[in-house]
């Protein structure tokens, strides 16, 4: 049995599907830890939702801002953006279905001495207390409550942790750090207008898993979501988001060997063996 994490889909069925025969995944016996962001921007996301979600328990999946976006837009909350691709899944027999399986995705996964996630922990967070928050918010998206939830999610406020948060608030900062930051201060300010590669950033900020003393790098963290960044390995994270979109690659990392397989978009193929 082999384990792949694989970056950021965003909708590109046909290259997810050339590289599972690279790594001639078996749903029989292996499994999939998909980081995020399943759909959106590319052609394909109502194909790529229905054959991960026929996996069952062989494939885990972690929520990114596209998917979440995809929950908004679904309920009503806001209206596409010209970018999005979500019509074929807003407008498919099996819409509702779909949609309520997503909704029950995880936040966060640890298993392995792995931790994955779409896009980041704040430095103040152990894997512990990270997990606790991920489950706070997995509980408002699959309650009955879930659409006033979603209602109120979008926002870049606040930008910072606090324990005394509640509500609302404490839910969006969780979320935003879990799904959209790349960058924060030292003290766990985030800023979401960087999104190029890891350099001239804003006065004061680094990228997430530079902090010093981060209260997570003890564990290995899976992440996706800064295709910018590119394939990445340091510090004790793993950034797999390699732009399949862009014109990049789709990556694929065997945790039981570290084996990296790659599918680019110009019909490139290679296989590489990482550090």
């Amino acid at each position: 049995m082999a384990t792949y994490a694989i970056g950021d889909i965003q909708g590109c069925y046909g290259p997810l599907r050339r590289l599972l025969d690279l790594c001639r995944f078996n749903p029989r016996h292996d499994r999939l830890w998909l980081v995020g962001d399943l759909v959106n921007r590319g052609p394909h996301s109502l194909a790529v939702l229905r054959f991960v979600k026929s996996l069952g328990s062989r494939a885990v999946t972690v929520l990114g801002n596209h998917d979440l976006t995809l929950l908004i837009v679904a309920a009503g909350h806001r209206k596409p953006s010209p970018d999005d691709t979500f019509n074929p899944i807003l407008r498919a027999p099996d819409r509702d279905e779909l949609l309520h399986w997503l909704r029950h995705r995880k936040m966060m996964h640890v298993e392995r001495g792995f931790a994955m996630v779409h896009a980041g922990l704040l430095p103040q967070w152990s894997i512990v207390k990270a997990l606790k928050l991920a489950r706070e918010v997995e509980t408002e998206l699959r309650g009955d409550d879930h659409e006033k939830f979603l209602r109120k999610l979008y926002g870049n406020k606040p930008n910072r942790w606090d324990d005394d948060l509640q509500g609302i608030k404490r839910m969006r900062v969780i979320v935003n750090a879990m799904t959209r930051m790349r960058i924060c201060t030292l003290a766990g300010r985030m800023e979401f207008a960087h999104k190029g590669k890891p350099f001239h950033l804003p006065i004061g900020y680094v990228p997430w898993f530079s902090v010093p003393q981060r209260k997570n790098r003890g564990t290995t963290i899976l992440c996706g979501h800064w295709s910018a960044l590119g394939l990445f390995a340091n510090a004790n994270v793993i950034a797999l988001d390699t732009g399949c979109l862009w014109g990049g690659e789709l990556t694929a990392l065997r945790l039981e060997d570290q084996r990296l397989f790659q599918y680019a978009c110009a019909a490139r193929r290679g296989v590489k063996r990482w550090r």
